[in-house]
């Protein structure tokens, strides 16, 4: 993932958004084939990782917010 610098609320608002397509364009077609299956094991298997994707977004992000000038 491409480090960004983030200055202000509306390029952080553009870089959520950006990213949350960017999710759910990689994510989708998964999840929406184990609902089209039926199968639980792989509705909650895609869920899962959709979550985990999202999880690891906000890692990232909270991540950039730290301050590392102090080392």
């Amino acid at each position: 993932m491409e480090t960004i610098t983030i200055n202000t609320r509306d390029e952080f608002a553009e870089w959520a958004i950006e990213r949350a397509n960017s999710i759910l364009t990689d994510q989708r077609s998964a999840l929406a084939t184990a609902a089209r299956t039926g199968d639980e094991t792989q509705i909650t298997q895609a869920a899962n990782a959709l979550g985990q994707v999202i999880v690891d977004a906000l890692l990232d992000s909270f991540d950039g917010l730290i301050d590392d000038s102090g080392d």
